[in-house]
């Protein structure tokens, strides 16, 4: 028997849920977006099986609704479907980034037949809305879920085995620990990199060759600085207690390294730089976390007609995903270097195999 799944908000996340899961010929997705254009698209490229105007009636017919909006909405969506007359239990979940306050307006939900489960598939990209929907994009990722008290192991169960096509590694969590951990490793570093870029910014004004120096490092360091303000704004007002005690934090940590520099200890700093090195090198590679990752590799190359277009036609061949290319160094008439991004710690492997094996001159990223 077929589930029917009302996926509500089918932006970057709802979008690519829905993909993943309509593949199932087990699951009939409904589609709701305030934006039209939205809902054509969706049903145009068959992301979606129908789309609704309103809530109310789609939502008796669901067996389970997705709740793919930004955090504000989705609590308001809660307390609408909470006032809707259901003749039959309904497990709803979302994808909130921060779970805390859905988790207490959840908790004080008084329809009997609703059953909430926190979700969050910690996967992203920069870019935003269905066009940017992948069916993959959960592939890997850590997709935590936060139960409240009245579900059950079989509801759990029963999400997970629907989400079960996104690939993800399920992860049980209390809303309270996500939120600190998730403020750590992802809303903090989103925070510091928009203040990175403000930074330059500012000393442009002192030195206007800055932009064409802030390639490299600095570009990844603050690429989740181009993600959707809107939602982080979201993000950042529901978490901003523990933003705030990580800000303090951080200024803590900025006196100490300024204290080493005023007195130059460079013994410090150096054991302060290698414990940084090892704890970052020693990070899991094998999952995706919600700031995207790329894994790079240079490859030496001549300055002359077809020497991108030779290294991506054989990477192509291999079925590898170029994420990113930037030309380094070049100068006329001499070797440049090309930098390549890909998705996964094995597509770098798998591409060093083959350009090395065609003969060019190459070195990863470690």
């Amino acid at each position: 028997m077929k589930r029917t799944i009302l996926v509500i908000g089918l932006g970057l996340i709802g979008g690519s849920l829905a993909k993943s899961i309509g593949e199932s010929d087990e699951n009939y997705i409904i589609g709701y977006d305030t934006n039209k254009e939205t809902l054509e698209f969706a049903l145009m490229n068959e992301i979606i099986h129908e789309s609704c105007s309103t809530i109310a009636d789609s939502a008796q017919m669901a067996d389970i609704i997705i709740l793919g909006t930004p955090i504000t909405e989705t609590i308001k969506f809660i307390k609408e479907l909470d006032q809707i007359p259901f003749n039959k239990d309904v497990i709803v979940t979302d994808v909130s980034s921060v779970k805390k306050p859905v988790s207490n307006v959840a908790n004080g939900i008084t329809n009997k037949h609703i059953k909430f489960i926190g979700g969050h598939p910690m996967a992203g990209s920069h870019k935003k809305g269905i066009k940017a929907a992948k069916e993959h994009l959960f592939e890997n990722a850590i997709y935590v879920l936060t139960p409240s008290d009245v579900c059950t192991e079989t509801m759990i169960n029963t999400l997970k085995t629907t989400l079960k096509a996104t690939k993800s590694n399920f992860v049980v969590l209390e809303a309270n620990d996500h939120d600190e951990m998730t403020g750590v490793i992802s809303h903090f570093p989103h925070l510091i990199a928009s203040a990175l870029v403000h930074q330059a910014k500012k000393w442009q004004n002192t030195h206007s060759f800055i932009p064409k120096l802030a390639a490299g490092g600095f570009r990844d360091i603050t690429r989740i600085a181009s993600s959707n303000p809107e939602l982080w704004q979201d993000i950042f007002y529901h978490n901003s207690g523990k933003v705030m005690h990580l800000i303090d934090d951080w200024i803590m940590e900025m006196n100490e390294l300024k204290q080493m520099l005023e007195q130059n200890n460079k013994v410090k700093l150096s054991s302060y730089l290698n414990q940084a090195k090892d704890y970052r090198d020693g990070l899991g590679t094998t999952k995706k976390g919600v700031i995207p990752s790329f894994y790079d590799l240079y490859v030496d190359i001549r300055d002359q007609t077809g020497a991108i277009a030779s290294v991506a036609q054989l990477l192509a061949h291999e079925k590898i995903s170029i994420k990113n290319m930037q030309i380094l160094e070049i100068r006329e008439g001499i070797t440049g270097v090309l930098r390549l991004s890909v998705p996964t710690i094995d597509d770098q492997k798998k591409s060093y195999q083959v350009l090395h094996n065609n003969g060019y001159e190459l070195m990863l990223e470690k």
